[in-house]
């Protein structure tokens, strides 16, 4: 199985010719500017190593979460710790990280302390994503989708398919999850949705395209995923729960991967050209959020930001 198939493999094969290049990547965080609610959690190499940071919703305050020490000069000793997901709650983040040889689930407070390992498996185990109990979690491995229980017991397959299956999204309403499906022989990716139980399943999307990362809207009424359905660049779609209404998010020149949505509903932030964006919906700004040097990526947002005093 390819690791996060194509968009994935690219984002680690361009972090890891940077570490073996030994280009000096600094730590850009957002100087002595205060946060004004650190919602944002995201992948960056700023440090030469795969690492999750924090900030809010509007760029500042940067910082970084996971501290496990890594050896930047070569690939095999890299931990790329990716793929951050909220618990509903904004407590806690699980990851995904290869600090033990495979990609494994952890689990960190939401200031990067008291980790904890949740998966221990030879298989690569990727893109977790919480119920919205906060009890489990779903996610990815060997062409499947698993759930686990937050403490780590209870791993366990849904219903085996001979398509692989990955990057599930579990909807806030806790009623879907919304996954990505490619038979056997195709290179089509669509997306499908299944009950809680792994019942129901059904295709949601046709584009006989390339489709990736499904990302719920706060209602669960819509979906937002990357497709290049129209041309070879990946652009940003939503649509709804029942299959229609496809509309496009922005015009774009260069590839945007990896959305998710604002708790208000009201943004998606996104991945493009190694900077993390968000932009306001119904036509409206993009704001850069990050310097593209710092090869940032998956940007996740924190369904329940902390309160303003």
């Amino acid at each position: 199985m390819l690791l996060r198939r194509t968009l994935v493999a690219a984002r680690l094969l361009f972090g890891a010719v940077l570490a073996l290049a030994g280009l000096a990547l600094v730590v850009a965080c957002g100087g002595d500017d205060e946060t004004t609610g650190s919602d944002l959690a995201f992948v960056s190499t700023r440090d030469g190593d795969y690492a999750i940071y924090q900030m809010s919703g509007d760029g500042k305050g940067e910082r970084r979460l996971t501290d496990h020490d890594a050896d930047a000069s070569s690939p095999a000793t890299l931990f790329f710790q990716i793929d951050p997901a909220w618990s509903p709650d904004g407590k806690r983040i699980a990851f995904s990280s290869r600090r033990t040889g495979s990609y494994n689930l952890y689990v960190m407070d939401a200031d990067g302390k008291g980790t904890q390992r949740l998966t221990s498996t030879k298989a690569d185990d990727l893109h977790p994503t919480w119920s919205p109990a906060g009890q489990r979690i779903a996610f990815e491995r060997s062409g499947d989708i698993f759930v686990v229980n937050d403490d780590g017991t209870g791993a366990r397959s849904f219903v085996a398919s001979s398509a692989e299956e990955s990057e599930p999204a579990w909807s806030p309403d806790g009623k879907w999850i919304a996954y990505v499906r490619r038979s056997p022989d195709s290179p089509a990716r669509e997306v499908w949705l299944m009950r809680a139980d792994g019942s129901e399943r059904h295709q949601l999307t046709r584009q006989s395209a390339v489709i990736y990362t499904p990302a719920w809207s706060p209602d669960s009424t819509r979906i937002v995923f990357t497709s290049n359905r129209d041309s070879e660049v990946f652009e940003l779609y939503t649509i709804g729960m029942d299959g229609k209404g496809l509309r496009s998010v922005t015009p774009t020149a260069g590839d945007m991967f990896e959305p998710s949505w604002s708790p208000d509903g009201s943004k998606i932030a996104f991945a493009e050209d190694g900077a993390i964006f968000s932009v306001e919906l119904g036509g409206g700004d993009v704001d850069k959020l990050t310097d593209t040097e710092n090869n940032d990526s998956s940007p996740a947002w924190n369904p329940s930001p902390p309160e303003e005093d």
